[in-house]
């Protein structure tokens, strides 16, 4: 799974930086595998690891199973940061958390779920 925070308008990349970072502490707090801050590509030649990090990113590995616990924290997480949209990737299917009614945005977290329910056999693959 993919996170990807926008901050608000007058959010600077400094404080985005500093929420992804907080957000990330957040979840691996969860029963996830992992939560590795997202690389925005190759690094060019000469170019220090540190400057291909996209800011706002996340790379969140987990059992289908958490998915839920997932989205719920990113859901409660959004509402007291200065934090516009929060965009999850799972697959191919994406969901935009936003300043929107708390009703609002569990109805669309529950329609994402609803699309990848946990999958109980033993084969079951990680969410990346």
């Amino acid at each position: 799974m993919h996170l990807v925070l926008q901050g608000g308008s007058d959010s600077d990349q400094e404080e985005l930086d500093a929420l992804t970072l907080q957000l990330r502490e957040r979840l691996l707090e969860l029963d996830v595998d992992d939560v590795e801050l997202k690389r925005s590509g190759d690094v060019p030649v000469g170019a220090k690891p540190v400057d291909a990090i996209a800011v706002g990113a996340l790379a969140v590995t987990l059992a289908p199973i958490a998915l839920r616990s997932v989205l719920d924290l990113v859901r409660t997480w959004i509402e007291n940061r200065p934090v516009r949209t929060i965009a999850l990737t799972l697959g191919e299917d994406s969901l935009e958390l936003e300043a929107a009614s708390s009703a609002d945005q569990q109805r669309l977290i529950e329609a994402f779920l609803a699309a990848h329910p946990p999958q109980t056999d033993s084969g079951a693959g990680q969410a990346d």
